[in-house]
């Protein structure tokens, strides 16, 4: 299979473009920067094919796809600065990364018959109540400019495709990039106390665990609205943080406080990220590992144990 993979320098399209190259597909890759070499496998040291292409830009994303014609498009790349969304005069280059570019993507995919896989979020929903979200629930009401952006990236793959991959993740970590893990870690080693929200509740999402489940996908024709975060029950920041500090063998007092109490972000975050995954089983796809096993896979990875 050839796939063409958008935001390959981030945590989750570098993981994904191992994944394919592990198994033996055809990977290209484009980023704004170009992604770091990925680990050997069997041996020897894969090296993607990397392009150049803005992803704002209609036309160059229609000659590309055009010219690649892959079998599927993994689309990664977003803006995902959630309170820098919110300043006015980034209100443009969010919304042209996160809705313009997933419909140029969408229609270059029509045109050569490409399955596209786009990744969304939680944040699509209001983040109210104790439900977990289903995967084709339709009461969105995003609360911040981040979340309305995927919320209309995920409007586009639907208005312009009759079949296609929309998966919602949460709380991400994976080796290439910054993310709540290595900013806790570093926390830990310079302070005493740590104040953690303990209001907002959902589930860790490891990259290298969601491109297995991402490539697992494309392989197949099973289209629809998917949620993907790790398995192991809903848990609050807080708790992530007390694991991460257990099992790093980190002493620093975790202290728990409301999303009040700490204090507001310049954009709102949603108290409810429970996602309800149940779907991916019922579809016949293997669920992510316990995010308490992929949180020690992960902390591994990174040298920290």
């Amino acid at each position: 299979m050839k796939v063409f993979v958008t935001g390959v320098s981030g945590q989750l399209g570098h993981d994904v473009m191992f994944e394919l190259v592990r198994r033996g597909h055809t990977a290209w890759g484009t980023a704004r920067s170009a992604p770091a070499e990925l680990p050997a496998v069997n041996g020897k040291a894969p090296i993607p094919t990397f392009r150049a292409l803005e992803l704002t830009d209609g036309e160059a994303v229609k000659a590309e796809i055009a010219a690649l014609r892959p079998d599927a498009i993994i689309h990664c790349a977003a803006w995902t600065a959630v309170d820098a969304a919110e300043e006015a005069e980034n209100r443009d280059a969010v919304y042209a990364a996160n809705v313009l570019a997933t419909r140029y993507l969408a229609e270059a995919a029509k045109t050569v018959g490409a399955k596209l896989l786009y990744l969304s979020t939680d944040y699509v929903f209001d983040g109210q109540g104790e439900r977990p979200w289903q995967p084709d629930d339709q009461n969105y009401a995003p609360l911040n400019v981040y979340g309305q952006s995927k919320l209309d990236g995920e409007l586009a793959v639907a208005g312009t495709l009759d079949e296609f991959f929309v998966v919602r993740i949460a709380w991400v970590f994976g080796k290439n990039g910054k993310n709540f893990i290595k900013t806790m870690l570093n926390v830990g080693r310079t302070h005493d106390t740590v104040r953690v929200v303990n209001d907002q509740i959902g589930t860790p999402t490891y990259t290298a665990d969601l491109a297995r489940l991402l490539v697992d996908m494309i392989e197949t024709d099973k289209y629809g609205y998917y949620h993907a975060t790790n398995e192991g029950g809903y848990i609050s920041w807080y708790d992530f943080t007390r694991e991460i500090y257990r099992q790093a063998g980190i002493h620093t007092q975790v202290i728990p406080v409301s999303s009040a109490e700490y204090g507001l972000s310049k954009a709102r975050r949603p108290f409810n990220s429970r996602l309800d995954k149940s779907k991916l089983t019922e579809k016949g796809f293997r669920p992510l590992p316990d995010w308490r096993d992929a949180l020690s896979r992960y902390l591994k990875e990174i040298g920290e144990v």
